[in-house]
């Protein structure tokens, strides 16, 4: 008996000393590396991927967690690999002992022992199948990852390494590579076939293979039968469903923006963008459109944003990213270019903040010089006598010029500046040309100017990464009042043929030799503009804003859907010329300039004055008149004679104090009152 328990004690004691040589095996496991890189995602701003890119071997691997996964697909898997998972410790003794014995009877492999964690440790390791010292190394790393990694993380690097075909790694590459969409989504026959690729990733490609692969879906929709995964009809029909015939291109959305985020954090893995995939889709697939049988070399451009917020939803560089005839890799929407007419909205708010026009305001359209500068209009005719408004609908240069020229071309510079433009001058100092046209503005520039004219005269931050923090307050482009005007002089201009009248506020452009054709507009929510031309900058014989890029911009906005423009401003002066304060009824006056133009003598301009509540006294000299005297555009006196005045004490703050004659000759005086 004594023999006995010392023999049991024997047993035990080498027991004890193999699971302890066992636990000192695993515990000392030298384990690969676990945090493989994955490819930068690009998403927009509800997660659907944009764009991807490969990793530095020219993979795509990208990340993936299961709860991202079909569930359907989840329950496919360990049915079919390993239906022990969630209860082994990386091992599962009955597969391996079923295999060993299926070997022996038949002299071949028929199935394989390895779990989903001992593949995993295979792929990790870039290890071979096959040779008994690999499958060893399989096991002893399967179970030291399964001492320190819970059954969720195993699985996530499993989807994440499973070998898809080609240079696809991972459920989601494969998803997004056969069947274009996320591995969220798939049906019994896609994830059937997921789940049959890896055992023999190339063998099995569908769009090589077909009949293997079809084969290999087979053999698991029949195993989900035998599991009670899927009932016979439901697996029938996936039988049915057909194979993927060819691969499909990673998603490629915004591939612009995509690069130009990823260039600025080169260390980020995932950059969410304000961009909505579906909206970018069909902007896409418009400027597609736009350009197809065309010119070879025509290229456009399509930026959208929410005026209200500043968030870019959509932002197309070129038709095709791979188009190399029409330079599809450049992002003509960064690009500086003539802005042709698209400026002179601005001119025309600037002299209605000025107070030294209204829409109503009448101006001669003839031939003018100012010096050595004699513009024309764009067709050679002139109007004569002609509203400011409607001027600016007939896009006249000769207005536009005599406007700028009493604005001051540096203002129009500073102002743009202030919309966060980033205007470009060829020859240094701005010169009257600039209004139309004579400098270099990207689209971007563009939708920021017109953002601000939509929003009140209020600089709009032009943004495209998802959750930024909220820009800082900037001082105004244009008063509320301005801005106004001049939305609702655009929102007269007439659209295209078959496009709604009077929704949309919109200016459209050419640059001069026909190089670059723009439209750029918005309503009550979306500011939009669009770029056609060759990005070379050769002309483009016969384009024209209106005739090519309008056309455009109002599909853009059918696809947004109508937001009604904002209704005027309270102190907005909605007169006919007739009512007008004499000075604002005829630009210039009829007889054109006099040489004494008015003066401010008091206060001087740049004064700092401290009126606690008092009135404010000014000082006139020189001009003709009656005078109309204006603070911000406003008119606070009229008909005055006299050369001395007190006004109603303004509020504190910056003030423009404007005086205009009875010859329409101004003078300004910018001040600080407290």
């Amino acid at each position: 008996m004594r023999r006995a328990y010392r023999a049991l004690a024997a047993l035990a004691l080498a027991g004890a000393a193999s699971l302890w040589t066992l636990d000192r095996w695993i515990a000392s496991t030298d384990l690969p590396p676990l945090a493989a890189e994955t490819s930068v995602e690009v998403v927009d701003r509800e997660g659907t991927l944009l764009r991807a890119f490969t990793v530095a071997d020219g993979r795509w691997r990208l990340a993936t967690s299961p709860d991202a996964v079909d569930p359907t697909y989840r329950a496919m898997l360990i049915a079919y690999e390993d239906k022990r998972f969630l209860r082994h410790p990386g091992v599962d003794p009955l597969a391996l002992i079923r295999a060993a014995a299926q070997a022996a009877m038949r002299g071949r492999v028929v199935s394989g022992g390895s779990t989903i964690t001992m593949q995993l440790a295979r792929l990790l390791e870039d290890s071979g199948t096959g040779r008994w010292a690999g499958k060893l190394r399989q096991i002893r790393v399967a179970l030291a990852l399964e001492r320190g990694l819970d059954k969720a993380s195993i699985l996530a690097l499993y989807l994440q390494h499973v070998p898809m075909g080609g240079n696809l790694e991972g459920v989601r590459a494969g998803a997004h590579a056969w069947f274009g969409k996320p591995p969220a989504r798939l049906t019994p026959a896609e994830a059937a076939l997921l789940v049959a690729l890896p055992q023999a990733p190339e063998a099995r490609r569908p769009d090589r293979h077909r009949h293997a692969a079809r084969a290999a879906r087979g053999r698991v929709l029949a195993r989900m039968v035998e599991a009670g995964l899927l009932d016979p009809d439901a697996a029938a029909t996936a039988r049915r469903a057909p194979m993927p015939g060819a691969r499909r291109p990673m998603p490629a959305l915004a591939p612009h923006l995509a690069a130009r985020v990823r260039a600025e954090r080169p260390h980020t893995a995932r950059h969410r963008l304000t961009v909505d995939a579906a909206l970018q889709r069909s902007m896409a697939a418009l400027a597609r459109r736009a350009v197809q049988g065309r010119d070879a070399r025509l290229s456009a451009a399509i930026l959208v944003a929410d005026h209200r917020t500043g968030a870019v939803l959509a932002h197309v560089g070129s038709p095709d990213y791979t188009d190399t005839a029409r330079s599809g890799f450049v992002d003509m929407t960064t690009a500086p270019r003539s802005p042709g007419s698209t400026l002179k909205p601005l001119v025309y708010g600037l002299a209605f903040d000025d107070g030294l026009a209204h829409p109503q305001t009448l101006i001669e359209d003839r031939p003018a010089a100012f010096g050595s500068y004699a513009p024309t209009n764009f067709d050679g005719r002139f109007h004569g006598t002609i509203r400011l408004a409607r001027a600016l609908q007939l896009s006249l240069n000769i207005p536009a010029v005599k406007l700028a020229a009493a604005v001051g071309p540096a203002r129009l510079m500073a102002r743009l500046r202030r919309a966060g433009a980033a205007p470009l001058l060829p020859g240094g100092q701005p010169g009257l040309a600039v209004a139309l046209g004579g400098l270099g503005l990207s689209l971007e520039d563009l939708v920021r100017l017109y953002a601000a004219l939509a929003d009140g005269g209020r600089p709009v931050a032009l943004h495209w990464r998802a959750g930024g923090p909220p820009p800082p307050p900037a001082q105004p482009v244009l008063s509320p009042r301005a801005a106004w005007q001049v939305g609702d002089i655009l929102r007269g201009v007439p659209a295209p043929a078959t496009a709604p009248q009077g929704r949309l506020a919109f200016k459209t452009g050419t640059s001069y030799g026909h190089r670059d054709a723009w439209a750029v507009g918005f309503d009550g929510a979306h500011v939009a503009a669009v770029w056609l031309g060759r990005a070379d900058g050769t002309p483009v014989p016969g384009a024209f804003g209106a005739d090519l890029a309008a056309p455009l911009l109002f599909e853009v906005f059918a696809r947004l859907g109508h937001s009604p423009l904002p209704p005027a401003p309270p102190d907005t002066l909605i007169l006919a010329n007739a009512a007008l304060p004499a000075p604002l009824r005829h630009f210039g006056g009829p007889r054109g300039q006099s040489p004494e133009a008015p003066a401010i003598a008091f206060p001087p301009d740049g004064a700092d004055i401290a009126l606690a509540g008092a009135p404010l006294t000014i000082k006139l000299r020189n001009g003709r008149p009656p005078f109309t005297v204006m603070t911000d555009g406003a008119p606070r006196l009229t008909a005055l004679y006299r050369r001395e005045a007190t006004l109603p004490p303004p509020g504190p703050g910056f003030v423009t104090l404007t005086v205009i004659d009875a010859d329409g000759q101004s003078a300004r005086a910018s001040l600080r009152l407290r």
